[in-house]
């Protein structure tokens, strides 16, 4: 029996975030993990949703990869899929921080947990 290595604590997988939309059809999951599969890369979390209203398909896939790989390379390499679907997507490292706009109508415990959450890094937002 061979012995398999365990990926190492000290050396944490890169994480990657890949969010798309695109017209409804049948494969789309399909596509987007064999892709990530073939590229080595492991999913970590995943969310879909069609949305029967307008036909469209909407994904959210955290991903890690275990080798070192750079965002142009998994754009490039991706990019066929998301042509072949017509999509409209992006990758991004999981730990880049995400400009966002904060509205709210009245000041309160919420604004200000948010605030704090950013403050401390906890919520990892510009």
């Amino acid at each position: 029996m061979t012995e398999q290595s365990a990926p190492s604590a000290a050396a944490p997988a890169d994480q990657y975030v890949l969010t798309l939309s695109c017209p409804d059809k049948k494969g789309i999951v399909h596509a987007v993990s064999s892709y990530l599969f073939m590229t080595g890369c492991n999913i970590e979390d995943s969310q879909q949703f069609g949305d029967h209203d307008t036909g469209l398909f909407f994904m959210r896939v955290h991903f890690s990869a275990e080798a070192p790989v750079t965002v142009d390379k998994l754009r490039a390499s991706f990019a066929a899929i998301g042509d072949s679907f017509r999509m409209s997507w992006q990758i991004h490292r999981a730990d880049q921080k995400m400009r966002i706009v904060l509205m709210v109508s009245k000041f309160g415990h919420c604004l200000n947990d948010l605030l704090f959450r950013a403050r401390i890094g906890a919520l990892p937002v510009e």
